[in-house]
This record gives structure tokens, C-alpha cells and sequence, in this order.
């Protein structure tokens, strides 16, 4: 068992030219503990691999890279198949090899549920190397015989201990008998509980295991919070951060480099003093930016993930998610910039309420916990300011007025009234910046449902499914049978589900999303190719 390594370099890894081209272009540095032990093994090609290692330490690249490597794209064939928990994984992880590839021929895709199968149908006829996709639909595609496994040489099980969670362990026994026996297996997990083990021991044989000592990934100085806004209110969220704040010192994270060019410019004329880094912005312009952050000469640096590597800042105040990020390691790797050297810290992610399923994932997967907040309203963010201007009033008056201003002022004192001089004063000098009129109304979200990404699901924002039960009455079920006979299937525990609606031809129950995926993966499984007794409800 391997469980420290010394600062190396990616040349150091065995990768070639045209792959350390592609990891330096996206703005890489030095591979992390993961990426040091894993890549050479991989490279071997002679070894399965069991790898332990959290979230947020960069397993993607750690198994992609040397799959770009090994991979013959002169072949049309599937070699290599990547097995992810949920589509959200599986896209990510799908757009992070596409994104290391380089100039290579090399073709990947994504399969999940919920995406036309049709689509992947042809796109996997014109032949691709790698396949990522999620338990239930790769099952589909080898029952349909449209997806071949028989001569992949790498199967990758990525985040195993989360689809463990979510009950895919028998599909993923199931696939591994549509694989041949000559094939590496690589297995890569933040936790490595029995089951895991078990698998490893009846389908990898003899393997290596890779262990990272494991470290804090997200900060106990870090406070993590979450606002639910529409997209139109999220600069108006922004703005309210910032001012309710005494000393902001942030980096706002967003996902294009269209989107950092918009929000710089409209802090800028809203008066803040802010920078914006990313792809586009020349080397030379971009340290002369950082430079500025670093000295606090701005306060606010708007920046994408890629241009934001490198940068190394012991007292920020502020991370702000102003787009979500796409996966568990991005939000990681964001939110560990702040907090740090003892500093306390405050990372605020904006979703809208169709991204909230996707920060649950970020959350339950980075092993944290995200609160949810709501943003400050414009009294509060007034009365801050208020206390702020005292404070620096009364700190002046601590201190000697020069002559000339103290004349002065005992000369206004002589014929009119102390307490009008002082109120226009202050009107004079605050009245722009304590209007209220200068802040939007932000529309509240909290309580509401919206329709999800999948039409007709219904959603509550809140963090609760609602699922529909094709059991009622005539079934002889009540409140009480009806739940032991889901934990019963499911091993869901009683307190979990709530809200328990019995009809006469069907019930509803509401639980936590995360329990939700649970009873919905377990009756779909039961189900086989029949209609599941239990399905997302669909909105009111």
C-alpha cells in the first residue's frame, strides 16, 4: 500500500508531449497526490487498482489521463467503459477527459437516463473509445445489445462507495459479467466500507491498492451557505453581499468568460473595485490583475475555475459560487481558497431551485454541509452601512480636527441648530450611498415548486420529492402499512418519510431527495422492464 508521495511534475508521470500539452493549456500545475501515484500505475497497464481518495483531490484526471494514453483511437471499438453514480458525474466526467485530450482523434460520450437514447444509439454506432455512463442506462444498452463490453481493456468504478449508497450494487455486478476476464479494473473511492471490498475481491483478483492520507478538504473555518435566487436576481445578490459586508475580500467564481466580463463590468459601475481574470486575458494583464487583488488595491476578483489556479490568497473573506459548480471536486477546490492560515471564512453558492438536486449531490458527495440562507434584505444591508459610518465617525472624533475645519464648525454652531447642521452634513455626505432606491427587489423563492429539468417532475426546493405509489386503499394498505412496506424494499428509515397520503387506487409520500433516489432505484430494479410501483410524482 502506497500512502505518501514526494512533489513531483506531470513530466515526471510517464505522459507524453501532446498530453502535457493539454494539461498545461488548461492551466494545471503540478498533479496532485492522486494524480502522482495513480497516472505511473496506470501507465504499467498491468495491474487492476483500488485508489482511496476524497472528493476534490482530482481522480477524474488521475484515471483520464492515462486512459488518453492507452486508448488506440485508430480501433472504433469501445476499450474503455467509466461507471459514475449519476448523470451529473457522468457529464462531468465525460467534458473533463474531451477537455485533456489535446488534438487527439480520441471520442467520448456520455450515456444516462433521462438523455434520448436514440441519441446515443449514434452516436455509439459511429464507433467512440470511451463510454461514460450511469448504472441503470448502461444496462439498458447492453440488454438492447446496442453497447459491447466484450473487448474493453479499462473499466473504471468512479465514486464506488456513492453508488453503493444509492443501491447500484447489483447493476454494477451486472455489468461486470458483460466484460471479459482480461481487462483492468480500476476502482476509485472516497471510503472503502465491506461491500466494496467484497466486490474488489470477486471480480478484480490480484490489485494494487493506492491510498491517499487523507486531508480536511473543506475547512472547518469555512462557513458554507447556499441562496435559492432567479438568475435575473443573482448580480443583485451579489451586490448585497458585498455591502452588508465591513471588509469584502472575495472571488467570485462564474462558469463562462462572458459571464466574468458581465459581472466585473457591472460591479464596476456600480463603484466596486474589481478585476476579472480568464482564458481570453493576456498573461502579462492577468498577473498585473492578481497583483492588484493581492495588495487589496480590489477587493473583488471575478474569475472562471480554469484562469483561477494558481491563485494563493491567505485572507479571503469571500468565495462566491455566482454559477454552480459542475461537480463535487470544482466546489471543493473553490471553497478551500478561503478559511485558510486561521482565517475565518464564508463561501456562498447561488442556485436557482432546479439546481438544488445537483448542490445535494455536491454535498452529500464532498462530505459537508451546506446551509441555506437568504440573501440580506435592504434594511439590513442600510443599518450595516449606518453602523459603519458611526464607528468611523466616532474613531475620528478620537482624533485632533485641524484648525482651520474647527473654526469653521464652531462658526455654523453659533446661529443655527446642532442637530439640522449634523443631519445635513450627513445627507451631504452618505445620502447616494444609504438610498435604498439603489438596490432591486429580489423575488423570494423560499416555499415555492418549480418544475425540474425533467418535465412534469415535481420538485420542492426545499429539498423534499414528492413520489407517486401505485398501491391505495383497495390494496388494503393505510398510512402505517404503506411505510413499513417502503422501508421494508428500500431500508429507508421510518423518520424519512413524511407526509403519507393513502387514496383509494394510489398514495403519495414525500421524502429527502437523497431517499427519494433510493426507493425510486430500488422499485425501478424490481421492476425490470414492467411499469416501477413507484415513480416521481408529477407536479400540481
Amino acid at each position: 500500500m502506497t500512502d505518501t508521495t514526494k512533489k513531483i511534475k506531470f513530466e515526471d508521470l510517464g505522459l507524453s508531449e501532446r498530453v502535457l500539452g493539454a494539461i498545461y493549456k488548461k492551466g494545471f500545475e503540478e498533479p496532485s497526490p492522486v494524480q502522482a501515484l495513480t497516472i505511473p500505475v496506470m501507465l504499467r497497464d498491468d495491474t487492476n487498482i483500488m485508489a482511496q481518495a476524497q472528493t476534490g483531490t482530482g481522480k477524474t484526471a488521475a484515471f483520464g489521463l492515462p486512459l488518453i494514453e492507452l486508448i488506440n483511437t485508430k480501433e472504433k471499438n469501445v476499450q474503455a467503459l467509466i461507471l459514475a453514480p449519476t448523470r451529473e458525474l457522468a457529464i462531468q466526467v465525460s467534458d473533463e477527459i474531451h477537455s485533456l485530450k489535446g488534438k487527439s482523434d480520441l471520442k467520448v460520450i456520455p450515456v444516462y437516463g433521462g438523455q434520448s437514447i436514440d441519441q446515443q444509439l449514434r452516436r455509439l454506432k459511429k464507433g467512440v473509445h470511451i463510454v461514460v455512463g450511469t448504472p441503470g442506462r448502461v444496462i439498458d444498452h447492453l440488454k438492447r445489445k446496442t453497447l459491447n463490453l466484450k473487448d474493453i481493456d479499462h473499466l473504471v468504478l468512479d465514486e464506488a462507495d456513492e453508488m453503493l449508497n444509492m443501491g447500484f450494487i447489483d447493476e454494477m455486478e451486472e455489468i461486470m459479467k458483460y466484460t471479459n476476464e482480461n481487462k483492468r479494473t480500476l476502482l476509485f473511492s472516497a471510503t472503502m466500507p465491506a461491500k466494496i471490498k467484497s466486490l474488489a475481491s470477486k471480480y478484480m483478483g490480484k490489485y494494487e491498492v493506492l491510498k491517499v492520507k487523507k486531508q480536511t478538504l473543506a475547512t472547518n473555518l469555512t462557513e458554507q451557505i447556499y441562496y435559492e435566487v432567479k438568475v435575473s436576481d443573482k448580480f443583485e445578490a451579489l451586490s448585497r453581499i458585498i455591502d452588508i459586508e465591513e471588509d469584502f475580500y472575495g472571488l467570485v467564481f462564474c462558469k463562462t468568460k462572458n459571464d466574468v466580463d458581465n459581472v466585473a463590468t457591472h460591479l464596476a459601475e456600480r463603484g466596486y473595485d474589481t478585476g476579472a481574470i480568464h482564458g481570453d486575458i493576456a498573461q502579462n494583464q492577468r498577473e498585473k490583475i492578481l497583483g492588484q487583488f493581492k495588495k487589496k488595491r480590489i477587493n473583488v476578483l471575478v474569475a472562471t475555475d480554469v484562469a483561477a489556479r494558481g491563485i494563493d490568497v491567505n485572507n479571503l473573506t469571500h468565495v462566491i459560487n455566482y454559477s454552480i459548480p459542475h461537480d463535487p471536486e470544482a466546489y471543493v477546490h473553490r471553497i478551500g481558497r478561503t478559511g485558510r492560515a486561521g482565517n475565518q471564512g464564508t463561501a456562498i453558492t447561488f442556485i436557482t431551485p432546479r439546481e438544488y438536486k445537483k448542490l445535494m449531490f455536491i454535498q452529500r458527495v464532498a462530505k459537508t454541509d451546506i446551509k441555506k440562507s437568504k440573501v440580506p434584505n435592504v434594511k439590513e444591508i442600510i443599518a450595516t452601512k449606518k453602523k459603519m459610518i458611526n464607528e468611523d465617525l466616532i474613531a475620528m472624533n478620537a482624533g485632533e480636527v485641524k484648525d482651520v475645519y474647527f473654526d469653521w464648525a464652531k462658526k455654523l454652531l453659533e446661529f443655527n441648530n446642532p442637530t439640522q447642521i449634523l443631519g445635513n452634513l450627513l445627507s451631504y455626505c452618505f445620502d447616494e450611498e444609504l438610498d435604498p432606491n439603489i438596490y432591486n427587489e429580489i423575488q423570494e423563492l423560499s416555499g415555492k415548486k418549480e418544475k425540474g429539468r425533467d418535465k412534469g417532475r415535481a420538485i420542492d426546493v426545499d429539498g423534499k420529492s414528492r413520489l407517486f405509489v401505485a398501491l391505495g386503499r383497495k390494496d388494503k394498505m393505510h398510512a402505517g402499512k404503506l411505510v413499513q412496506f417502503i422501508i421494508q424494499n428500500t431500508g429507508v428509515k421510518n423518520k424519512k418519510i413524511q407526509q403519507v397520503e393513502v387514496y383509494d387506487k394510489f398514495s403519495f409520500i414525500t421524502v429527502p431527495f437523497k431517499e427519494a433516489e433510493i426507493i425510486l432505484n430500488r422499485f425501478q430494479r424490481k421492476a425490470k422492464n414492467r411499469k416501477s410501483l413507484v415513480v416521481r410524482a408529477k407536479a400540481k
